[in-house]
């Protein structure tokens, strides 16, 4: 759904333009059934060449490491062993979305699914493909997380790697891609202003910063979610809704409830990822006792109150 909503230009226009043809997909083809497992059986003994392979949902290894929970219609194998024998075909492999990457929503809870993602399992490496997989390209998995990921992230990611203008030095330690994951959420927050003073939002509708209170995780997340627009404009901290960090590993399980800071003696525990406690309780302290007025009142208003001061014209 995310894909569809792509902006650039016609989604089918913008893998033509970059050369990129799909053997199958569930949703964009019109094939099903048995032509599908054929063509799956011609990519599995060389027939057919496969140049991407691009992974949506969690795979299940469930019950007892069988993954017949998760069976490939018209065949008699599991979907993981469908995939472990076209990851090995394929010159590239990309997991899209943070189930994919890293197991996601179903990793929460119950462990009874066995959910992994191709190459982590949350915040472990291994997965189903194992941590020493490399596709025929040499790379390793290509994660383009998130809950949903931009279709930016999407399409741009697929026409780098048709022109094979992207290398090992382009990827995070996590294969995520450096050009979209080397930002933080935090980076364009339209809320940036009451973070710098740390002029909280208390309520769901207040106009503050949501990190002290509302458990945004905008400092952590990696992203560019705030700078890159979604549908034209817009983002999650952009409709007043926390940041969750639904790109990083692990996020289905948070510890605390997603809407809500988990405190240890008045500190939130997520601090911005490269920030000493000690310097953010400082910082905080004096950034609070200068916080002006206007922004300490439209921090806890739900609509702007108080525009910015303007200076008086002088003769």
């Amino acid at each position: 759904m995310s894909l569809l909503g792509y902006e650039g230009t016609n989604l089918l226009d913008a893998f033509d333009s970059a050369g990129i043809h799909f053997l199958w997909h569930p949703a964009l083809s019109e094939t099903s059934g048995r032509p599908v497992i054929d063509l799956m059986i011609d990519i599995v003994s060389g027939k057919t060449k496969l140049d991407l392979l691009i992974v949506e949902g969690t795979p299940l290894l469930g019950p007892n490491g069988t993954g017949r929970y998760q069976m490939m219609g018209g065949s008699e194998k599991p979907m993981i062993t469908w995939l472990i024998e076209l990851a090995h075909k394929a010159k590239y492999c990309v997991a899209v979305g943070s189930c994919a990457a890293y197991g996601g929503i179903p990793m929460a809870g119950d462990e009874r699914l066995e959910a992994t993602g191709l190459q982590y399992q949350s915040r472990q490496i291994g997965g189903l493909l194992g941590e020493d997989y490399r596709s025929g390209s040499g790379l390793a998995v290509i994660n383009i997380p998130g809950c949903a990921p931009h279709p930016d992230w999407i399409v741009e990611t697929l026409s780098c790697l048709a022109d094979e203008s992207l290398s090992a030095q382009d990827f995070d330690p996590e294969g995520r891609p450096l050009a979209y994951f080397g930002h933080l959420a935090h980076h364009g927050c339209p809320r940036n202003e009451y973070y710098e003073f740390k002029a909280s939002a208390a309520e769901d509708s207040d106009q503050g910063c949501l990190m002290e209170n509302l458990g945004c995780k905008g400092t952590q997340a990696l992203g560019d979610c705030n700078i890159r627009p979604w549908n034209g404009s817009g983002s999650c901290l952009q409709g007043g809704y926390s940041c969750i960090a639904c790109t990083m590993p692990g996020f289905e399980d948070p510890g605390s409830p997603f809407l809500e800071t988990a405190k240890i003696a008045g500190i939130p525990v997520g601090l911005p990822s490269d920030m000493p406690k000690a310097w953010f309780v400082a910082l905080a302290a004096l950034s609070k006792s200068a916080t002006p007025q206007r922004v300490r009142e439209n921090a806890h208003s739900d609509k702007i109150v108080h525009q910015p001061t303007r200076k008086k014209a002088t003769n």
